[in-house]
């Protein structure tokens, strides 16, 4: 076995139907009695509901609800000085990655307190990492000071999660975990954590598709998502999450379906140069026979997931800016970053087309 370190992000994890109850407790726990909490517009009245779970425990200084996807600068400055007015001891982020985007964001530059409680399957709230846009450019920003605090996974607050946004929200997941995989400084206890998330989200999905309110789907659905994000908090990012940084932040794309759009194109590029990665990812994919892009294919087939970034508004002549961007900063990956071959990357995901190792 080759040399290794393996270097776990410290983490408090409460997993469980029901345990958003427990979060009353865990507040007073760590000594905290005046919670802000933060949510999307579409997500308030979850915000609502757990300030009345709350009530007669502690003291809740507001709800800020205005998060909004790739966390543009501008909300982040808006929802500080709404924080410096309430003063409080303490954030709790509810929704997906939007809002923990959002109390990242927060956290790192007040050092307050951070509480996570997910509800989509994207694996940010066990990441020390936080993507912010500023004038339409995402940059992505990492440091151990970013990873939530506490998260508390209630598998109750999935069950209503749409099956369109469960489907792209996990496969979302499962690009963290295939990323891990092939990571500069990966290790095999990661591998191990990339697997296992893999397979249970890979379970997970096409049974979600037919029966959206399956509780064993939910709950592996949920613990592969935690696994999966798990792996990206632990090792680096690549093309995959390069890729989708530039084409999110410049182009407004919508976060979760640029992630499974792009990932089976993204990890055919790289496919040549990670012989090993490939065959652990097969292995956790079923209908893979041994191939995992034709895995991925099949995975997103099977769960009606979206193929085309033309389809949420990208343009045939923003390939070319997409491309240009995505070469222009320097960064890892397994494989050389040709701006010709990205540019087909790109030009085969804004097209729909199935992923093919040809390039």
């Amino acid at each position: 076995m080759d040399a290794f370190e393996y270097r776990p992000n410290p983490a408090n994890i409460i997993f469980g139907s029901g345990s958003i109850s427990k979060t009353g407790d865990q507040l007073k726990r760590h000594g905290l009695s005046k919670p802000l909490i933060l949510s999307t517009p579409e997500q308030t009245g979850q915000a609502e509901a757990l300030r009345k779970i709350l009530e007669g425990k502690v003291e809740v200084v507001g709800i800020f609800s205005e998060a909004t996807m790739h966390t543009p600068l501008h909300v982040t400055e808006k929802a500080l000085k709404y924080c410096e007015e309430k003063s409080p001891d303490c954030l709790i982020s509810i929704g997906g990655g939007s809002t923990i985007g959002l109390g990242k964001a927060m956290s790192v530059r007040n050092g307050l307190f951070h509480i996570v409680i997910p509800t989509t399957y994207a694996g940010s709230e066990v990441t020390p990492v936080v993507g912010e846009t500023v004038d339409g450019k995402k940059t992505t920003r990492s440091d151990p000071k970013i990873l939530p605090s506490l998260v508390i996974y209630d598998l109750d607050l999935t069950m209503t999660l749409p099956v369109g946004l469960s489907v792209t929200s996990g496969i979302n997941a499962i690009a963290h975990a295939a990323e891990a995989l092939y990571a500069q400084k990966g290790d095999p206890i990661t591998n191990l954590f990339a697997q296992e998330g893999t397979r249970a989200l890979a379970r997970a999905l096409p049974e979600l598709v037919k029966d959206k309110s399956s509780v064993s789907a939910r709950r592996d659905a949920q613990y592969g998502a935690w696994l999966c994000g798990t792996c990206l908090g632990s090792v680096g990012m690549s093309l995959h999450h390069k890729l989708c940084h530039t084409l999110g932040g410049t182009f407004n794309l919508p976060h979760s379906e640029t992630h499974t759009i792009v990932l089976p194109h993204a990890l055919a590029y790289n496919a040549p140069k990670v012989p090993e990665a490939m065959k652990m990812l097969a292995d956790a994919l079923p209908e893979s026979n041994g191939d995992p892009i034709q895995g991925l294919n099949t995975l997103l087939a099977k769960t009606n997931a979206p193929r085309s970034l033309k389809a949420f508004g990208m343009k045939e002549e923003d390939i070319d800016k997409a491309a240009d961007i995505a070469v222009s900063n320097a960064y890892w990956n397994p494989r050389s970053v040709e701006r010709d071959l990205i540019r087909e990357v790109i030009r085969r995901a804004w097209a729909g087309e199935d992923a093919r190792t040809d390039l």
